[in-house]
């Protein structure tokens, strides 16, 4: 088992493009890799209520069966508990799915019960870079996700830390936004699946502000998905939300409350213009993001 640790940013319409373009990036030839993939779990949804993700992912002629925990942070920043092994195929390794910690105490019929939910199907194009101390791993990923009729765009950049400290991944990412439109994601493909599947998005409760700041990029993952102009509005009143918190909400002193104050109260009212998404919001968001430390638990 190895933790994951990634920072998941959503890019808008032009971004991969601008994103190839980026200096940062100049001079390094990236790897492009056809990923499909197939999740699953019980008709009942036991996995997906545990946050728990479970997929079997067609690559380079290779079958890799990925078990992935629910996450923990916020803001598009995630750890994440991960197994991964190559498995025969056609089907699912139950036997080795069974030896797994996190489904060890499960009820013995659960396993029997996996059956395929939906599919994901996308490019990626993968560069490796030295940043700030750290070795990063940016995963460019274009594709779809497709459950049942239901189909929805992946347009997204991970950015995995793969040695270092995780501060280097926020730093690489607000240097990407002076040219590329890009914000925090909060929701994983898995979880994107399960919502397509269902017809149905739901936020997350707040209280603290970094359960407010989880909320408002829920909401905008949600909009992304849908096209439904409520979540864009859940997303305004939850940045407003997290503005009219008290100072010491967060343990900010006067300096630090009054930046993230500031930067709230902007991206609310950024998200009355048309376009929303832009190099300024993703930096604005991203800023907030680094200050306020993720406690909220992902899917």
């Amino acid at each position: 088992m190895a933790d994951e640790i990634e920072l998941k940013l959503a890019l808008g319409s032009e971004s991969p493009e601008a994103l190839r373009r980026h200096p940062r990036l100049a001079g390094i030839t990236p790897t492009l890799t056809h990923l499909g993939n197939t999740y699953f779990d019980t008709p009942e949804g036991d996995l997906e209520s545990e946050r728990m993700a479970l997929r079997l992912r067609r690559a380079d002629g290779r079958l890799l069966q990925t078990l992935k925990t629910r996450g923990q942070g916020g803001g598009g920043l995630s750890t994440r508990g991960e197994w991964e092994w190559e498995v025969p195929g056609p089907g699912l390794d139950l036997e080795g799915l069974a030896a797994l910690p996190p489904l060890a105490e499960h009820e013995a019929g659960l396993l029997e019960r996996l059956a395929p939910r939906f599919a994901t199907d996308f490019a990626r194009e993968t560069w490796w870079l030295e940043h700030a101390g750290a070795t990063i791993e940016l995963a460019l990923d274009l594709g779809e996700i497709r459950a049942g009729e239901r189909v929805v765009a992946i347009r997204e950049l991970e950015l995995e830390l793969k040695a270092g400290e995780p501060e280097a991944l926020w730093s690489l990412a607000e240097a990407l936004t002076d040219r590329v439109a890009l914000r925090p994601s909060d929701t994983s493909k898995a979880a994107r699946g399960g919502a397509l599947l269902d017809g149905a998005q739901t936020l997350p409760e707040a209280t603290s502000p970094a359960g407010w700041l989880h909320r408002a990029t829920v909401a905008l993952d949600a909009l992304a998905d849908s096209g439904d102009e409520a979540w864009r509005r859940e997303a305004r009143r939850a940045f407003q939300r997290l503005a009219e918190l008290g100072d010491d909400a967060n343990g900010d002193n006067d300096a630090g409350a009054a930046s993230r104050r500031d930067e709230a109260r902007a991206l609310a009212e950024a998200l009355d213009t048309e376009p929303w998404l832009s190099p300024t919001f993703g930096r604005r968001m991203l800023r907030l993001a680094r200050r306020i430390p993720g406690d909220a638990a992902l899917s």
